[in-house]
């Protein structure tokens, strides 16, 4: 489901590409990001670079926006230097935007298009990292690991 794009929006790519204007100059960092929360806060972050692999800028905005304080985020949008343009999150990228903040709205599309997407529609049917997680105190109480809840099922003694 495609939304409107609106004012905040466009000022929101604007943010992201004055990062990268003013930050992405080297091989090292070659994206900015930019992500707002619904009080209109706006956080910025560059990719990190390194042979190893690194943080991709939407990674590095949502640590700048847990590091001062923000909650959930409401949109967020990544441009490449050299006047790239707005670039789609990769795969890794949209999971944690999933896993973050699943209501999270992201801005792809080419400069004439631009329009703001839910990251769900961007990574459908997707892996759910929550549903996974294991209550480690249950492991404590029991001696041994619960098996995970998967939605939809029933457990075995129900068969």
């Amino acid at each position: 489901m495609t939304t409107t794009m609106l004012d905040t929006d466009r000022a929101l790519v604007q943010a992201a590409t004055a990062v990268a204007k003013l930050r992405c100059r080297s091989d090292n960092h070659t994206v900015a990001a930019a992500a707002r929360t619904a009080d209109g806060r706006v956080f910025t972050g560059v990719n990190v670079y390194h042979f190893t692999g690194g943080p991709c800028a939407e990674v590095v905005a949502l640590g700048a926006a847990v590091t001062q304080g923000a909650g959930e985020l409401e949109t967020i949008v990544a441009v490449g230097d050299r006047g790239r343009g707005v670039l789609p999150p990769c795969g890794r990228c949209r999971q944690v935007l999933l896993d973050y903040h699943p209501a999270i709205q992201v801005i792809v599309g080419p400069p004439d298009a631009l329009r703001k997407v839910p990251v769900t529609d961007l990574l459908p049917d997707t892996y759910v990292w929550g549903d996974q997680q294991l209550d480690a105190s249950a492991m404590v109480r029991t001696g041994q690991w619960p098996l995970p809840t998967v939605p939809g099922s029933r457990p075995a003694s129900e068969d």
